[in-house]
């Protein structure tokens, strides 16, 4: 899905997740807390074709780093799996990436990220900052009023001066 402006994905993803919630509470008369997607979303800038494709492989390799499946491509209920090896009318389903995927995605995948990599894609993810080298995602932070998601949370501590 695009967007023609910012902040409508994030609303529109909201409203359905939220219709589905309630329509599935409503079907099996129950009630409940929370949401069923709860943490599935996530949309942040990314700076270029190579931070993408470093999101991409850790979200495909994820039942991998869970230690679920011996290779990415073998969780069944994962895009890499439809992607590699799943029907067509399944592979249909999948949306395409603007990017082709590298040559030697599958090993690409299967190969775990460097410590930096997974700690700034950790950090993005928590707190929807910019993903990106440093000065592009203080340019971008900036230009997007986006200061709040590198900022340590919570109200700021009280200084010791004149106690």
């Amino acid at each position: 899905m695009t967007s023609s402006e910012d902040g409508q994905l994030s609303r529109f993803t909201g409203w359905l997740t939220l219709t589905h919630t309630q329509r599935w509470h409503a079907h099996r008369q129950s009630t409940g807390s929370g949401h069923v997607y709860q943490g599935r979303f996530k949309s942040f800038p990314i700076q270029n074709n190579e931070h993408f494709y470093t999101v991409c492989r850790y979200v495909e390799r994820n039942a991998l780093t869970a230690n679920l499946v011996q290779k990415a491509e073998d969780w069944q209920w994962g895009s890499l799996y439809h992607w590699k090896q799943g029907a067509s009318d399944q592979r249909q389903l999948l949306s395409p990436w603007s990017l082709r995927r590298k040559q030697g995605w599958l090993s690409h995948v299967n190969q775990p990220l460097a410590d930096r990599e997974q700690e700034a894609l950790q950090r993005t993810i928590q707190r929807g900052s910019p993903f990106g080298n440093t000065e592009w995602t203080a340019q971008i932070i900036k230009k997007l009023g986006l200061e709040s998601t590198v900022k340590p949370r919570g109200r700021p501590r009280k200084s010791n001066k004149g106690s």
